[in-house]
């Protein structure tokens, strides 16, 4: 057999092989990109549709593919306006990706997870309320500009001192990022749920606002209940001691790199 027909022979196998490669890896990103939203199912329903048009065109069945190929031009255009929020959510996510965050040294995570434990603690048992967001892989920069920027080493006495009912930053939230506390009084974006329990404050919706929108790990203590959480993509973890809290957000970060 000639050169020319075995290159040409093997181009009409692997061609097929490389869309069909590049084509399910569009899917899964697409499936990542709006994972935890109510657009999955619709998204699902779409790859459906595209798979079935797919072979319809290939079995030249005339009538199914010109049907579902206007059923899949108007199913497309219902997503964009039926889940604009979802859309819109999911592209601001995007843009808040940290692709240059530094890396923390094990050392010094360890250091500033025993600060917080301890001052979670502290506060908790003196009846005081916080609500503390430490920064993953999205950034939370944007949040900080909405309090009063701090910048400063993480201590229990600083993050005590700054949710001490004598402060004018209590009521916000403390960002920490980078391993240092970047901001205090900041305002996050409350959460829409609606079967959320009513013994949840604005602390706790707030928490979980923020939650849905970026891969911060929140930690909230209650005022009235004196109980420690801590929520993370939308999940809640309650009535944590100071121990296991520390063990949860080492648990998230090591099985939850990205």
């Amino acid at each position: 057999m000639p050169i020319s027909s075995l290159l040409i022979s093997l181009s009409s196998i692997w061609k097929p092989l490389i869309e069909i490669l590049i084509l399910w890896y569009v899917i899964y990103q697409i499936m990542l990109f709006f994972e935890g939203s109510k657009a999955v199912q619709a998204i699902r329903g779409i790859i459906i549709l595209l798979v079935c048009f797919m072979v319809f065109q290939k079995l030249d069945f005339e009538i199914l593919d010109w049907l579902l190929n206007k059923l899949f031009a108007v199913s497309v255009i219902a997503i964009l306006i039926v889940f604009h929020p979802e859309i819109r959510q999911g592209l601001a996510k995007l843009g808040r990706r940290n692709l240059f965050a530094s890396v923390i040294k094990e050392e010094e995570l360890d250091y500033v997870l025993r600060q917080v434990g301890k001052a979670v603690d502290n506060l908790s048992r003196d009846k005081s309320g916080a609500i503390i967001a430490i920064e993953k892989n999205d950034s939370l920069s944007i949040y900080a500009e909405s309090g009063v920027m701090v910048d400063a080493r993480v201590s229990s006495e600083l993050i005590e001192s700054i949710f001490s009912r004598s402060s004018i930053l209590h009521d916000g939230a403390m960002i920490i990022q980078h391993g240092r506390i970047i901001a205090a009084g900041c305002l996050f974006p409350l959460s829409d749920k609606q079967d959320l329990s009513r013994i949840f404050g604005t602390r706790h919706r707030a928490a979980l606002g923020l939650s849905e929108e970026v891969d911060a790990m929140v930690l909230v203590i209650s005022e009235e209940r004196q109980d420690i959480s801590l929520i993370f993509q939308g999940k809640m973890f309650r009535d944590l001691s100071k121990e296991e809290l520390i063990d949860k957000i080492k648990d998230l970060l090591k099985n939850n790199k990205t």
